[in-house]
């Protein structure tokens, strides 16, 4: 086979135009993806700038002490408080271990705590104290499992606060709710008091009957005792039995004794119904803040209720429907004025009217009892009723009520495990008031 001359050139194809054209497309792809790759970098590398930055600033400004850990219990992020309160810079503190933070007896229940969330992956909290330059201080520690991508614990996330910041916390809170509790316990006072106050007259006009029959018997007691002591004064000097007899006719002693008995039996009704009013009022005017007991709520009701009409201006009706013993548990006296409270309003919606009537309803139930208070006035507008609860809230004229009656009823039943509410309205129209209450125990 001859060997080709040095001098020979293969011949090569020229490239057409179209291959030309699918190489230079190629590579303006090429190009176009690398600049959108870059792109994305660029915005995905300012976006961990930002990040780095946000939580950065959180780690800055966060006044609660807080420490990323890693698996092996590492500090590799910390909060700059962490250094404010050991006095040592952040960079001294990282990676080094973080039970090397805290005092030596300490320790064990941190490790044990450590050794708990990572094993039942939940978050524990105890109290430890922090070694610092001024000595240890108190935090209430939380630590909480991190996790990475595999659902794995990559490290731990302890978050503190001081102690003594949070029991400054907790005792303003029960400060707060000591005078909260004391300023409901005057509005009750108040409410209470402005009750008595409405009723002074029917009490006046209640004691005064009484105390006028047992007036008028007391009187006749000393004529009787006038007559007698005439008599025993002649037996005393020795007179004849028929001079004795013409005395005994003639002052009627015979008469005079069964009047004396008639005298003694009223002045005992009279002081009798006296300690009965008196009764009702020092019952009424009890504060209620001593501890809960079981008590016959109709008994009360009607207790309540009387009180109130001995007040009433207007002729209204009140009609008791239920059991005569239905034992409730709580405090009589805050109950008592629930009612009565209810039972002014029912009376009030009342006034001008001759047919007012109020009916309470008592219900024994299993474990629960309720009262309800209907009257057959004009009801609770329609636009009121989402507002019937509020303080201050009143529908009767300037100077007719307080606006607080219906709040502090409210509040009161809520206390007691109950709820106090306005039932739809009746066919027969007028409002309807109830409330339940536990049930108490028999006597």
């Amino acid at each position: 086979m001859p060997r080709p001359s040095p001098d020979f050139v293969p011949e090569r194809p020229e490239l057409s135009d179209a291959v030309w054209l699918d190489v230079l497309s190629a590579v303006d792809r090429t190009y176009a993806d690398l600049v959108d790759y870059q792109e994305r970098l660029e915005n995905q590398n300012a976006e961990l700038e930002a990040m780095r930055r946000f939580l950065g600033s959180i780690l800055a400004s966060a006044s609660d002490v807080l420490i990323v850990t890693n698996r092996q219990g590492l500090v590799e992020e910390m909060s700059a408080s962490l250094a404010n309160l050991t006095g040592r810079p952040l960079a001294a503190l990282q990676g080094g271990p973080v039970t090397g933070l805290f005092v030596a007896h300490h320790v064990p229940a941190l490790e044990a705590a450590i050794q708990t969330v990572t094993r039942e992956r939940k978050p524990v909290t105890l109290e430890v104290a922090l070694a610092t330059e001024a000595g240890p201080s108190e935090l209430e520690v939380s630590l909480a499992p991190r996790f990475d991508e595999r659902g794995r614990v990559a490290g731990l996330v302890l978050t503190g606060r001081p102690v003594g910041e949070l029991r400054r916390t907790y005792a303003a809170l029960e400060r707060s709710h000591a005078e909260l509790k004391a300023a409901q316990a005057q509005l009750v006072r108040n409410e209470k008091l402005a009750s008595l106050g409405r009723l002074l007259a029917g009490v006046a006009h209640e004691l005064n009957n009484p105390i006028s029959f047992v007036y008028a018997n007391a009187h006749a007691l000393e004529r009787y005792s006038g007559k007698f002591q005439t008599y025993f004064d002649r037996v005393q000097a020795g007179a004849t039995r028929e001079e004795l007899v013409r005395l005994r006719e003639d002052l009627k002693l015979d008469r005079e004794v069964k009047n004396l008995r008639d005298a003694v039996q009223g002045a005992r009704e009279g002081a009798e119904r006296v300690r009965d009013i008196v009764e009702d009022l020092r019952r009424l005017s009890a504060d209620g803040s001593g501890e809960s007991e079981s008590f016959n709520l109709t008994e009360t009701a009607k207790v309540a209720a009387n009180w109130v009409l001995r007040g009433a201006r207007s002729a209204v009706q009140i009609r008791f429907d239920g059991p005569d013993i239905v034992m409730a548990f709580g405090r009589r006296g805050h109950i008592q004025q629930v009612i009565m409270n209810l039972v002014q309003n029912a009376i009030d919606a009342l006034e001008g009217r001759s047919d007012g009537q109020v009916t309470i309803g008592v219900q024994d139930g299993s474990d629960r009892v309720a009262l309800s208070v209907h009257d057959n006035g004009a009801g609770v507008p329609k636009d009121a009723e989402n507002a019937i609860f509020d303080p201050f809230f009143t529908t009767k004229i300037v100077g007719k009520g307080t606006g607080l009656g219906l709040s502090i009823s409210h509040k009161i039943v809520a206390e007691h495990g109950g709820e106090l509410r306005l039932l739809p309205v009746d066919p027969d129209g007028g409002a309807t008031f109830c409330f339940d209450l536990p049930k108490g125990t028999a006597p």
